[in-house]
């Protein structure tokens, strides 16, 4: 029975940081914490590292902080918890940073319906450059209507 329970609090996380990220983008990337997410819009450095990969860093310390207080302190949600955030974490980076923004050479011939899907409503965040008038903050729920065929 635990086990049930911790593949549903697994998946009720991760499918919850699809709206943290949302949330996170919309409201503190394109906010108050738009210097930090500007290079990722405007590249003004020649760095492999964006500032914008802070925001990466900190949902790594909110999974580790679970991880721990399942470990010392018998939370035993914490350990879903965390592997919840992880996993979202890795599906973003292999969504965002290799598969659309090509940060390592790979998946390049994902041509697929969700794969195009992904790439326009992604299209469509980085056509506004400003912190201003922009859409499609989430990632890997993009609205439907990019799913579409033209």
């Amino acid at each position: 029975m635990m086990t049930f329970f911790w593949i549903l609090i697994f998946l009720a996380t991760f499918s919850f940081m699809e709206f943290m990220a949302w949330f996170t983008h919309k409201y503190v990337m394109h906010g108050f914490l738009w210097k930090l997410h500007k290079d990722h819009h405007h590249k003004d450095h020649s760095s492999w590292w964006e500032r914008n990969d802070f925001f990466f860093i900190f949902y790594a310390a909110v999974s580790i902080g679970c991880f721990i207080t399942w470990q010392y302190y018998g939370f035993w949600a914490g350990l879903p918890i965390g592997l919840g955030i992880f996993a979202y974490g890795v599906a973003y980076f292999m969504v965002h940073d290799i598969f659309i923004h090509q940060r390592f050479k790979l998946f390049r011939n994902a041509n697929n319906w969700y794969a195009k899907g992904i790439r326009r409503a992604h299209k469509m965040h980085h056509k506004h450059l400003g912190k201003e008038d922009g859409e499609c903050f989430g990632m890997l729920f993009p609205p439907l209507r990019f799913f579409k065929k033209k």
